[in-house]
């Protein structure tokens, strides 16, 4: 287990997909420049759906994909966008990595959480 899983809210995000995506790239990116190995289910699977024409709001589609990469993670960093504490696959996450009693860390935009380090 070497990476970190960024998790973040997403289908319901107040401002749209496509800000939510931009929102957890602008995250990767720095936790990424911080030198904090990371992968975002969000990043990676955007772009993905809107390419394919895919339903980008089906958990029925995306946590299955989503649930190996999940299994190899060292942790969850929960980035605190407006309403991460209301996102049914952000609440998923974290009772995941809360079950198998890997760390769960919160990270404000823009603040890379000093618990990743280390």
């Amino acid at each position: 287990m070497t990476f970190w899983y960024l998790g973040s809210p997403y289908s319901k995000y107040p401002t749209g997909l496509y800000d939510a995506f931009f929102q957890a790239c602008r995250a990767r990116g720095l936790l990424v420049r911080a030198g904090i190995p990371c992968f975002c289910p969000v990043v990676h699977s955007h772009n993905v759906a809107e390419i394919c024409g895919m339903d980008p709001r089906s958990h029925a589609i995306w946590m299955p994909s989503e649930r190996p990469i999940m299994e190899e993670a060292m942790g969850l960093i929960v980035l605190k966008l407006e309403g991460w504490d209301e996102s049914v696959g952000l609440a998923e996450e974290i009772d995941f990595f809360r079950e198998k009693n890997l760390p769960v860390v919160y990270m404000e935009p823009g603040v890379v959480p000093a618990e990743v380090f280390g």
